[in-house]
């Protein structure tokens, strides 16, 4: 998704790491260990340009990043693990564990090589629908339905409007434009409606359940059962649950384990809020994954874990593993613990 803080946040991060300053700062506000967030790892993204791209890390640089937080004294532990490190207030030592959004197949294919090269555990995080179809990408949807017109159609309750396409920078825009519309503007249960028409009424087919990016559910059960793995629950339908009702948000959020159980033998312990930001979780929706009874629940908010989470095990920061940073130096900066207050109006507990 479009994202105009990346040059700010890339300037922060080069200011701390040239000054100095993160080594330094590190054994005073680097925490106890961290939650390392992946989405997509693939040597070859099908589209390299895509406004998505910050999704995708290449297998070499998780390689990289791994074996430099070996080097540098962190154990690679189970999210099981993680939280009992974190009750113990990180006794232990340095720890790190890998979480990975959406059951993308190269999670499979490319990433999984790299984490059995290092005995690394993962954590990924399953929405039934994405996998069975009744739930879209949308985001990458939305980039194809651009991608494909110089012009489009965007029918709304006020009429229809015309978007411009016809360039790269008005692709943006346009892309921009849509996803304001499906995620403000139409009721997260209407989304998908919404996206189906906008396709429909513009002449473009959507393909479903992306066969070719999504793992189906016998390669989610081959990977339940790698020693490495565990799958976690990431909503049934990977909704927004701030936008939905309470009884709406609850059957995501509590129905996920049943779906989960009949397809894999095995409930999930654990928990991601799709989105994960502040317009997508908060107090309301920490208190319904804690009522469903997961051991944890993860946000998106970035930090590093500290002691005090011991109190917060259901809404936990993660460090984002991603497209926009892939230099090992900006992971270390971000595990010393200094952008955590600059990244959250100066907190360095990090919760919602």
């Amino acid at each position: 998704m479009i994202d105009g803080g990346e040059a700010i946040r890339k300037l922060a991060l080069n200011v701390v790491r040239y000054t100095g300053l993160a080594p330094l700062a590190k054994p005073f506000v680097g925490g106890i260990g961290a939650i390392l967030m992946l989405h997509r790892v693939t040597a070859t993204p099908e589209k390299p340009d895509s406004v998505n791209r910050h999704l995708t890390i290449a297998p070499e640089f998780l390689d990289a990043v791994i074996a430099d937080m070996k080097a540098n004294g962190y154990a690679f532990v189970t999210l099981d693990e993680a939280i009992e490190r974190v009750k113990a207030g990180g006794k232990g030592g340095q720890f790190a564990a890998i979480t990975a959004d959406d059951a993308y197949r190269d999670n499979m294919t490319e990433a999984l090589p790299v984490l059995e090269k290092h005995g690394a555990p993962v954590t990924i995080y399953v929405a039934p629908g994405l996998i069975n179809g009744a739930a879209d990408l949308w985001w990458e949807a939305v980039e194809d339905i651009v991608n494909a017109r110089d012009e489009l159609t965007l029918p709304t309750p006020q009429g229809r409007i015309k978007i411009d396409c016809s360039t790269p920078g008005k692709k943006l825009q346009a892309i921009a434009r849509l996803q304001a519309y499906l995620t403000l503007e139409v009721r997260e249960e209407d989304q998908r409606a919404a996206l189906r028409e906008l396709a429909r009424s513009n002449g473009i087919e959507l393909d479903g359940p992306r066969q070719s990016t999504l793992m189906n559910w016998d390669e989610i059960r081959a990977m339940a059962g790698h020693p490495l793995v565990t799958i976690g629950a990431h909503t049934v339908n990977h909704r927004n649950l701030k936008r939905l009702s309470e009884a709406d948000a609850r059957h995501e959020v509590d129905d996920v384990r049943r779906m989960l159980q009949a397809e894999l033998g095995e409930e999930p312990r654990h928990f991601a809020y799709p989105y994960g930001y502040a317009s997508a979780v908060g107090g309301r929706e920490v208190g319904f994954a804690r009522d469903a009874g997961y051991a944890s629940a993860v946000t998106t908010r970035h930090g590093v874990l500290r002691a005090e989470h011991a109190g917060f095990l259901h809404a936990l920061p993660r460090i984002s593993v991603n497209g926009r940073y892939q230099s090992v130096a900006y992971i270390r900066t971000m595990l010393s613990g200094v952008t955590t207050p600059l990244a959250n109006a100066g907190k360095m507990v990090v919760t919602i």
